[in-house]
């Protein structure tokens, strides 16, 4: 695993994340995959931390700094708010929690984000959850989530998706090269999913303990 990342950990000055040992996790899936449901039923259980990348961002929005001005001016003008920034606040948000173990969910959208996470903070995540979901089960879910807005929306869901797949794609080869994703059958039933979730997260409790 080696030397990039001493490299970037020597470059972070020994920030205090980089002293305080932490578990990531990153949790990737397509809009309607059900990801938040089971975040939060991983926080119940395994007492992770739930970060999410969007909700980070759109505080700093809401709390008026100079940071948040800049990130909504970005958004308005339709731009990509820059790995650094989403990453630093993923960092602010990491040191100021007293936990050790988070879940990262939403980010890295594509490679330039995976790369310049890892190279900004010196981590590497534990391992990769991906909630797969075939395009048609999502669009499902959303329209009944969404219900009367289906004729405008079918579409715009579809390129959601397809946009996601795009950029995200080569993040999880990446990191199955690496023999760190775990694929999830996002399609069956809440309790299905997070039984093979569960499945997923008691071994490496175990490890630890060991």
């Amino acid at each position: 695993m080696g030397t990039v990342v001493d490299a970037a950990k020597k470059e972070a000055n020994g920030s205090s994340l980089t002293e305080k040992k932490v578990t990531v996790v990153f949790v990737l899936g397509g809009p309607g995959s059900g990801k938040g449901t089971q975040c939060a039923n991983i926080v119940q259980h395994f007492g992770y931390t739930h970060l999410s990348a969007g909700d980070l961002l759109r505080a700093e929005i809401k709390s008026g700094s100079e940071n948040g001005t800049m990130i909504q001016n970005m958004i308005k003008e339709g731009k990509i708010v820059p790995s650094e920034v989403t990453i630093k606040l993923l960092q602010r948000a990491m040191q100021e929690n007293s936990n050790d173990k988070f879940l990262i969910d939403g980010f890295p959208r594509n490679e330039e984000n995976r790369a310049a996470f890892e190279s900004v903070t010196g981590i590497e995540p534990e391992f990769v959850l991906f909630f797969d979901c075939s395009e048609e089960e999502m669009v499902r879910r959303i329209l009944n989530r969404n219900q009367g807005r289906e004729d405008d929306n079918i579409e715009t869901i579809r390129k959601r998706f397809k946009v996601y797949m795009e950029s995200s794609l080569p993040v999880i080869e990446y990191y199955k090269s690496k023999g760190k994703v775990h694929r999830i059958n996002a399609e069956k039933s809440i309790e299905e999913v997070f039984e093979a979730v569960k499945a997923v997260f008691t071994p490496s409790i175990e490890k630890v303990a060991a």
